[in-house]
């Protein structure tokens, strides 16, 4: 019997993705810092990771990482917005999008600012009870440019797909740095600060009246909620099948900006680490992957919140982590502070939550 030979290129079609979606995490999979979270009023990235929420004065919300997909589609999760405090009559300034912001030197590709720049398609499934029309937008934060769609939510509790393509810029590149330089922006309500104006369906130099003419306001009832999944924006004019990404390179990529490392009532969070001086403790946590950038703590403190455990049976406790030294090599040196201790220099150490309030993370988001 004749063997087919299956060639090496084909293998690598089935087995890895090209990452031609430059969303990371659009199937809302990832949720490092929380699966749900309450009252939300201000801005902030509160549950799915590479999401953040831009909320200004427009009623309060409850975000969660949520189980309604669309059927059938190959989604587990969606991001859903619920409006626990409604505000009908929002002020010019007030505005609540879903946003995701992105590398310059991932978008180089793009060509942008040149004669050859690509159009840039969206494509994701969205449920709202709130029909109407909604906007959809790219901001170039290098350039202060922006370009805006307004898309359809036909039919009441209904998932739909929708699709949109966005001319290529010809004027102003993406600076080629780990910075900031593209958003994708989901608005959901919009002030007249941002409404006023004509939709910016061209690209054009910033004007926030022109971001999102016509927006409807999510915000105007308790009854209100936005589910939304499944989102991808790729190079060229034609929106493709949504691009499978394996857990484990999904968590990865999204741990380039931010890194969950313990909370809760005894979680050990570091390996074997050494007391400088009796009241100085170093650790030293290994990054699951290189950060975006040198990382700030996210911490919750409070007074015993966080225990240190030695070699020579001793513990003492203390109120705040604090980044302490450069970042270098994809670790972060991560020092406690504490009075009383007992240890000498040298003493091997492991450090732990205790509290079920504290919470400890490294985040490098943009």
């Amino acid at each position: 019997m004749a063997l087919t030979r299956i060639q090496p290129a084909a293998i690598a079609d089935v087995r890895e993705p090209n990452f031609r979606n430059i969303v990371i995490n659009g199937d809302m999979a990832v949720s490092q810092r929380a699966t749900s979270t309450a009252s939300i009023t201000a801005s902030g990235y509160h549950t799915i990771d590479r999401f953040q929420t831009s909320a200004s004065s427009i009623g309060t919300w409850t975000q969660s990482q949520d189980t309604d997909v669309p059927t059938g589609q190959g989604f587990a999760t969606s991001l859903k917005m619920d409006c626990t405090t409604a505000d009908a009559s929002p002020a010019a300034s007030d505005n609540l999008i879903i946003i995701q912001k992105f590398e310059g030197q991932n978008l180089q590709y793009l060509k942008k600012g040149t004669a050859s720049a690509e159009s840039l398609t969206l494509s994701f499934w969205v449920k709202s009870n709130k029909t109407g029309t909604y906007i959809a937008g790219l901001h170039d934060r290098d350039n202060s440019r922006i370009i805006s769609k307004s898309y359809t939510i036909d039919s009441s509790d209904t998932w739909e797909q929708k699709e949109i393509t966005f001319a290529g810029d010809t004027t102003g590149a993406f600076d080629n740095d780990n910075a900031g330089s593209l958003d994708i922006q989901m608005w959901l309500a919009a002030g007249s600060d941002f409404s006023g104006g004509t939709l910016a369906t061209t690209w054009q130099s910033q004007t926030n009246a022109n971001r999102a003419v016509g927006q409807v306001n999510l915000a105007d009832s308790t009854s209100n909620e936005f589910f939304i999944t499944g989102v991808q924006l790729e190079a060229g004019s034609v929106a493709t099948d949504f691009e499978v990404v394996p857990y484990d390179q999904n968590l990865d990529r999204c741990q380039r900006y931010y890194q969950f490392i313990a909370s809760g009532t005894s979680k050990r969070w570091d390996l074997v680490s050494s007391a400088r001086t009796t009241s100085y403790v170093d650790f030293v946590y290994p990054c699951t992957v290189p950060m975006r950038a040198q990382p700030s703590l996210d911490v919750v403190s409070g007074t015993d919140y966080y225990y240190v455990y030695s070699s020579n049976g001793g513990y003492d406790k203390f109120t705040t982590p604090a980044i302490n030294s450069n970042y270098v090599s994809g670790t972060t040196l991560v020092t406690g502070y504490y009075s009383g201790g007992s240890y000498t220099a040298g003493d091997s150490l492991l450090a732990s939550t205790d509290n079920a309030s504290s919470y400890i993370a490294l985040d490098a988001e943009l």
